[in-house]
């Protein structure tokens, strides 16, 4: 899971990746009005973390921009504005929650947990895909009842795939879902194949089906 941090309290923003990381959960922070458009723009995230009060401008505007772009992330805004207009107006503008400061930091790991689950896995905790099922709370993934092991990567890769089936991913796509940022830093995408051939064994030697199809020249695609 990816989730994009806007926020300017550099002790915050902190506090809130190192907890967020430690659930696995990959965090980009940006603590402006611009940069957080650019970011946007020109990635996609599962999640993101909104502060409307930003030092160059409204976090509002970036709520604008998302339904501009018709981007299907989840939007929770954290901000020390609780006035209920304020609130009103980002729940109007397509966030799906509001956590007003302070916050304990366990809560806002639930709220990102139930807000991808919504959005992604209608809500439901276990996810079932004919022989495969996947525990989100556990982390546990099971084929034919049979519990198999994968690394951080791999699950986040097989969740990226679930949550997208039919459509085509780019290895860019994916390497920016499991690498963030420094997917840009990298001279080519091999590590993907590789990530991508160690879930697809570790599935068909479990009797599995091979649902990771591979598009030629473009990415892969999960589907029946």
């Amino acid at each position: 899971m990816k989730v994009l941090l806007i926020e300017d309290e550099v002790a915050l923003a902190k506090d809130i990746i190192s907890f967020i990381e430690k659930e696995d959960i990959l965090c980009e922070w940006v603590s402006d009005l611009q940069s957080a458009t650019s970011k946007i723009e020109l990635y996609s995230y599962d999640c993101i973390l909104l502060d409307l009060m930003l030092p160059d401008g409204s976090g509002i505007d970036i709520l604008k921009k998302i339904k501009i772009l018709n981007k299907e992330e989840g939007v929770i805004i954290i901000s020390a504005k609780d006035a209920l207009n304020d609130k009103l107006e980002g729940l109007s503008l397509g966030a799906d929650d509001y956590l007003s400061k302070p916050f304990h930091l366990a809560e806002l790991n639930a709220r990102i947990t139930s807000v991808i689950r919504r959005k992604k896995f209608h809500s439901t905790n276990k996810i079932s895909f004919n022989e495969i099922s996947i525990d989100l709370n556990s982390k546990e993934v099971c084929v034919n009842d049979l519990k198999i092991t994968l690394t951080k990567k791999e699950f986040q890769l097989l969740l990226f795939l679930i949550g997208n089936k039919h459509r085509v991913l780019s290895k860019s796509a994916i390497a920016e879902h499991l690498n963030g940022d420094y997917a840009d830093l990298l001279d080519n995408h091999d590590f993907i194949y590789a990530h991508i051939k160690n879930l697809k064994r570790k599935l068909t030697d479990n009797n599995c089906e091979d649902y990771i199809k591979t598009i030629y020249g473009v990415g892969y695609k999960w589907e029946v």
